[in-house]
């Protein structure tokens, strides 16, 4: 071994916000290290960072995302810290996380994806048709918006932010009748007891990477590469090529909706995508089916469809919209 692994006087310093899930998250990183290295829990220091988006007071607001700075506000502090050196990796939900990484940083592990759909929760209703006409539905996601826009015009949308808590608290104060969650962090804080449906991919194509955590560490650490190299999920990895690389060639930002999900199948990928506008008034699709070497190669192919379908101005007329 050409590196010195972490020991409980000199532990692994890994980055993360703290809300439950983030921390949840970190703590599963943390055991597969443990377990892949055989080493004590001492030797890793799970550090919190608390981001701009993580700001009481804008949740509390429920202030939409796209006007405070979108996905960087769950990353920014995390990455200077590791820039800095004060965290040698960072645990991120990869779908928070821009397609474009800060110079000298790279995210490149991921861990085994969870369930990938989106949750209806709901303390009355149990799905998006049996809400009644005019019913208010909370969400902060540009993209489960314009998806609902679609199938239900006739519903109130406000700006919904929080943790799980915190929206099933609004929820219960009457703030919304339903909102959207992922099923993902459901699973992985094991909470069973929130009233959650989970939506098809065929109904609701998930946000890019949905389902997925990632670590980010510095291109100049070899000990962290290598370290992580043991707990990359190989499939997981070939999947979110793919999708990100369909992100990428369209607009890594949250102020497009966009909706992308890459399956495997023997040797072959097969990848959908969709692209909206915010009032949910225009939708292109796709899809592209491969090898899975050319996962990268079809999201791209497949960015460029959906551009031409769109018109030059599409994403120009969202931005202004």
């Amino acid at each position: 071994m050409e590196y010195a692994l972490p020991t409980p006087a000199a532990p692994l310093k890994i980055g993360t916000r703290g809300s439950p899930l983030a921390l949840a998250q970190a703590h599963e990183t943390r055991t597969r290290l443990m377990e892949a290295f055989d080493l004590p829990q001492e030797a890793f220091e799970i550090c919190v960072i608390k981001t701009t988006g993580d700001d009481r007071t804008l949740i509390d607001a429920d202030i939409a995302l796209k006007t405070i700075g979108n996905k960087g506000l769950f990353t920014k502090e995390i990455e200077e810290a590791m820039i800095d050196r004060r965290i040698d990796i960072a645990v991120h939900s990869t779908k928070d996380m821009p397609v474009e990484q800060p110079d000298g940083l790279v995210l490149d592990v991921f861990l085994p994806r969870e369930d990938v759909r989106d949750a209806f929760v709901s303390l009355k209703y149990s799905g998006i048709a049996d809400l009644p006409e005019g019913a208010v539905v909370g969400t902060s996601s540009l993209r489960r918006r314009a998806q609902l826009q679609v199938k239900r015009p006739d519903l109130k949308l406000v700006e919904f932010r929080g943790n799980v808590q915190t929206r099933l608290q609004k929820l219960g104060d009457g703030v919304a009748d339903a909102t959207f969650l992922a099923m993902a962090g459901l699973n992985r804080m094991d909470m069973t007891d929130v009233p959650a449906h989970a939506i098809a991919p065929e109904d609701m194509l998930p946000a890019i990477a949905q389902g997925t955590i990632g670590i980010e560490y510095r291109a100049d650490d070899t000990r962290a590469a290598q370290m992580l190299g043991k707990i990359h999920h190989t499939e997981t990895g070939q999947r979110l090529a793919a999708e990100r690389a369909f992100l990428a060639a369209l607009d890594g930002s949250c102020e497009t909706p966009i909706g992308g999900l890459a399956l495997l199948d023997g040797d072959q990928l097969w990848l959908r995508g969709e692209i909206l506008s915010p009032d949910g008034q225009m939708v292109f699709t796709g899809e592209r089916r491969g090898a899975i070497a050319e996962g990268a190669a079809m999201g791209r192919d497949l960015a460029q469809e959906l551009l031409g379908k769109a018109g030059p101005d599409f994403f120009k007329a969202v931005a202004e919209g």
